[in-house]
């Protein structure tokens, strides 16, 4: 099956998109290595004009609604030339994840991209934060345009980063003049001790990092308070421990618990509060099916539920 890199653009209207990519298509470096599928999902006030896309071969089409986002539909698309790569002019108000299940086979996300317009950004983050969310979530790059000189940066990188650690993030003032961010996210722990004690207030933070860096982690002793899932496929001596998290809105809530291995005569219930002493290792088990963080406790208590009771970043 023949890949074809998918290179896939997200944001508001207004925000940019469709002048980024006239820029790219229109810029003498594009399209002397092959063809291009320009899918365009939504239409703003500025209109591509495929007479001065450089090189040949840009089909453009038209996805009008949700309802011809699917498999069958792209797959039709796709047959209507020997394409080389595709770029997705993505409509703001759709989820992500509506166009990566209609992806027909041999597609594969190369590149993704989140642009947003600086002066409207935290007024959509407030009305609409699954979606400002869903975009920042996946993304490689993170563009914030339309910057002005001096504003407070802080904002914007932490609402990224509740969203991925790992994206990079750009801020743009004007033509070629952009500044890539350099704010570090430091934990709040000190990763350099052997024993960590995680306070409630970290859990989040703490979970997803242990869960993208595990082998930070391995040989560690940790403290921290959790809830107790008992499942009747872990074999005695098992449980999931762990915590609600919500990432961005309380849709999204859900259980965000570790493997844990418990050995101790204390008798635990689903949805018991503990307050666990365990060390971690880093190793493969057949409950991840990969290789993971897993719990070893060397004590464990009763204790009050964590107020809140839900972790969030």
């Amino acid at each position: 099956m023949r890949e074809i890199p998918v290179y896939f653009f997200t944001g508001f209207l207004g925000a940019g998109k469709t002048t980024f990519l006239k820029e790219t298509l229109e810029s003498p470096e594009f399209g002397n290595d092959g063809r291009t599928l320009l899918l365009i999902c939504e239409r703003g006030e500025t209109e591509y004009e495929p007479d001065k896309f450089a090189g040949p071969g840009v089909r453009v089409e038209q996805i009008k609604s949700e309802d011809e986002l699917n498999e069958a539909n792209l797959r039709m698309i796709a047959a209507k030339g020997d394409f080389d790569r595709v770029v997705v002019e993505y409509n703001g108000m759709w989820e992500n994840q509506k166009f990566f299940g209609a992806m027909p086979e041999g597609w594969l996300i190369a590149q993704e991209m989140a642009l947003f317009d600086a002066s409207m950004f935290m007024m959509y983050n407030r009305n609409m934060r699954q979606l400002c969310f869903n975009k920042m979530q996946t993304a490689d790059m993170v563009v914030f345009n339309r910057c002005e000189k001096g504003f407070d940066k802080m904002p914007f990188h932490k609402e990224v980063r509740i969203a991925n650690r790992r994206n990079m993030i750009v801020y743009e003032y004007g033509p070629n003049d952009i500044e890539p961010d350099d704010i570090e996210d430091p934990l709040p722990y000190d990763m350099t001790k052997s024993r960590i004690k995680i306070e409630d207030d970290w859990y989040a933070e703490w979970y997803r990092d242990i869960n993208e860096n595990e082998d930070d982690y391995d040989g560690k002793t940790l403290e921290l308070r959790g809830r107790i899932a008992l499942a009747e496929e872990l074999p005695d001596g098992m449980f999931a421990f762990g915590r609600h998290v919500m990432t961005c809105c309380e849709a999204d809530i859900q259980f965000a618990g570790l493997l844990t291995y418990y050995s101790g005569s204390i008798e635990v219930n689903t949805g018991d509060w503990v307050e666990i002493v365990a060390k971690v290792r880093s190793e493969y088990t057949e409950v991840y099916k990969e290789k993971g963080p897993v719990l070893y406790i060397k004590n464990l208590n009763i204790c009050k539920p964590c107020e809140p009771e839900v972790a969030t970043f």
